[in-house]
Formats: structure tokens, sequence, C-alpha cells
């Protein structure tokens, strides 16, 4: 009896022994979902605030000046990184530019049809550049821009009451996402020019007398892999002693029951 005990005992810690130390467990990154965009409805219902106007006029400026400055890339860049950089934004734009001229002409909202004043001084900037000074004038620029209309569309996209505006500000949220990314793979973004985010505002008392609580900042900080590993080995050996305490039951029920037959009634 303690023979097969022991080799039941011994497969069920080989077996969670490869469970904890598989790759695939103890470092495994879930994949990054996407938006279902088409559970959202998209026929103007719903209030249209002045915010909301804005937020539209502001994503079609922003086509208006980064088409351009994509094809100035393929001009005045020498580096193919940059070049594909901008072919691919300029690309994309000319998509989001067909959502946000839909979704103005169903929400009866006048568009520009010429870049800004900042937005045709930062073009002028690039015409008057090439090689890498146009490169650094591109990356930063652009990447400012986003920075900036990023939380602008999380703004929109949380509160507005039409849903028109509502799936706009999502779709333009995932193009600003892969632009962003796009820019910072060039690996020559100037991150320290980058305005600094405001400090936070104190949280507000709940009520007369509440006191705040300090909590630890380990306990703030989201669980990484090692956490993860952690929390699979308690789980394994509580499986374990389950398993081990079923396993002695049920080999001392089996003897018993052998006992009782081979002794004369």
């Amino acid at each position: 009896m303690s023979r097969w005990r022991r080799r039941l005992t011994g497969s069920a810690l080989a077996a969670i022994a490869m469970v904890l130390l598989s790759p695939g467990v103890a470092g495994a990154e879930p994949g990054v979902p996407v938006p279902p965009n088409d559970l959202l409805t998209d026929t103007g219902k719903g209030d249209v605030s002045e915010a909301d106007r804005d937020f539209v006029v502001k994503v079609r400026l922003a086509g208006l000046w980064e088409m351009p400055a994509g094809e100035l890339a393929q001009d005045r860049s020498n580096s193919r990184r940059i070049k594909s950089i901008g072919r691919d934004i300029a690309d994309q734009h000319q998509e989001l530019d067909e959502l946000v001229r839909a979704a103005a002409k169903k929400l009866d909202v006048a568009l520009p049809d010429d870049p800004n004043k900042d937005q045709q001084g930062w073009l002028d900037e690039m015409r008057e550049a090439e090689g890498t000074e146009f490169d650094q004038i591109y990356i930063d620029r652009l990447r400012a821009a986003h920075g900036k209309i990023f939380p602008a569309i999380a703004t929109i996209r949380a509160s507005t009451r039409n849903d028109t505006v509502r799936k706009l500000a999502q779709r333009a949220n995932q193009f600003v996402m892969t632009h962003m990314t796009l820019l910072e793979s060039s690996s020559i973004v100037d991150f320290a020019a980058l305005p600094t985010a405001p400090p936070p505002a104190p949280a507000a008392a709940s009520g007369a007398g509440a006191t705040t609580q300090v909590v630890p900042a380990a306990n703030l900080s989201t669980p990484g892999p090692s956490m993860n590993l952690s929390l699979l080995v308690v789980i394994a050996v509580a499986g374990l002693g389950v398993a081990v305490f079923v396993t002695t039951r049920l080999v001392r029920n089996l003897g018993s029951g052998r006992h009782r037959r081979a002794t004369p009634s």
C-alpha cells in the first residue's frame, strides 16, 4: 500500500511541476482585445454637445495636416523607416477622414477644408527641412499632436450622449493609438519635450471626520508574473493535499475490504 501511495504522490508532484515550470503558464501574456465596433450603433441618436461638435472638427483637422505631412516624409526623409511611418499614417488618415465626414454629414457639423494656423506652421517647418532634421521635426510634431488629442478622445468616448459621436471616438482612439506606436517605433521621439501631466487632485473625503488610510505602495501595484506564480504554487499545494488525502482514504478502504474478505465468518 505504501508503494502505491508513493507512486501516486510522485506522479501528482511531477504533473504539478510540469505545469508550474511551463513558460506558457508562468510568463504568458494575454492578447490585447480589439473593441468590437460593430456592437455600437451609428444612427445619430442622442443629444450632440458643443464638445462633441468640437471633437468632430478636431478629428478632421488632424487628417488635413497629417496626410500632407506623410507625403512630405516621402520626399524630405532619407530614412526608409520614416518614409514607411509617414505612408502608413497618411493612408490611415484617409480612412479616418471618410469616417469623420460621414459622421459630420449625419450630425450636420460643418467641417474645415484647410489645416489651422499651428498645423500650417508645422508643415512649413517640414518643407524647410530634410534628412535627419526633417525626421526629428516630423516625429516630434506628430507625436505631440497625438498626445494632445488622445485625452480629448477619451473624454468624448466616456461622456457623449450621441451614438454616432461615440462610435467615431472609439474608432479615432484606435487610430491614434496605432499612430503613437508607429511614431515611437522610430526611436527618435523626444519624450523629455512632451508636456508633463498635471498633478492628481487629492481624493475627496467621503464624509465628515473621514480619515485617509495609507495604503502601502506594494499593494497598489499590479500583480506580476512572480505573484501569479506564487498563487499557482499555493493552489497546486492545496490540490496536492486533497489528492493525497483522497488517495490515502481510498487505499485504506480497499485494504479494509480485502481484510474483511480474508477473515473467516
